[in-house]
């Protein structure tokens, strides 16, 4: 299935797959690009429908973090679940694409957090295994912090107040903002 917009925001939806492409080839083609960091001429054409795209923007704060980190020596990975050309438009319109040593994304997986297969996938694109330990940074409670204790992670929960009623005993830490996440990593492991 595939669907299009036309100009007034109105979608259209098929069974098929575009004209010249099979739907394998098509998510196929989708997980190469993702793989290859989108290096190729597709990946520079803009994403159809990914308008909110143009807003993304990292949070202030977040590349100097990131930056650290990886100078201490951390690799640094976005495990993240959705619309792979969504969420590859928001990594590269951020600049997180260069901050990051890997990432995996749940539609081009075929999987989804919390199962920790997508962790594992992030962490071999790392250049690591889940083996050797880690951190997740994330805001979802049922998703980043309960796949991160199945990954054998620790957790830090960024809590917008989202959540009322929430059972932060799930994390390890709960912060306010992703920078003060990545503070508890530094100051956990100096």
């Amino acid at each position: 299935m595939w669907r299009r917009a036309d100009r007034r925001g109105q979608v259209e939806r098929r069974t098929r797959s575009p004209p010249g492409r099979s739907a394998r080839s098509a998510a196929q083609t989708l997980r190469d690009l993702v793989q290859s960091g989108l290096r190729d001429r597709e990946a520079r054409r803009p994403a159809s429908g990914l308008r909110v795209t143009a807003l993304a923007a990292c949070y202030s704060g977040v590349p100097d973090a990131l930056a650290e980190l990886r100078a201490a020596g951390w690799r640094v990975g976005i495990v993240t679940n959705g619309a792979a050309g969504r969420q590859l438009a928001k990594i590269r319109r951020t600049g997180l694409d260069g901050m990051v040593d890997g990432y995996a994304i749940s539609q081009a997986e075929g999987v989804r957090k919390p199962a920790v297969e997508l962790f594992a996938i992030a962490a071999r694109r790392c250049g690591t295994d889940l083996g050797e330990g880690g951190w997740m940074v994330g805001d979802n409670l049922a998703t980043d912090i309960v796949g991160a204790r199945a990954a054998g992670l620790r957790g830090v929960w960024v809590d917008h107040g989202t959540w009322p009623g929430h059972d932060d005993a799930l994390a390890d830490h709960v912060v306010a903002h992703v920078v003060e996440g990545v503070a508890v990593i530094r100051n956990a492991h100096p």
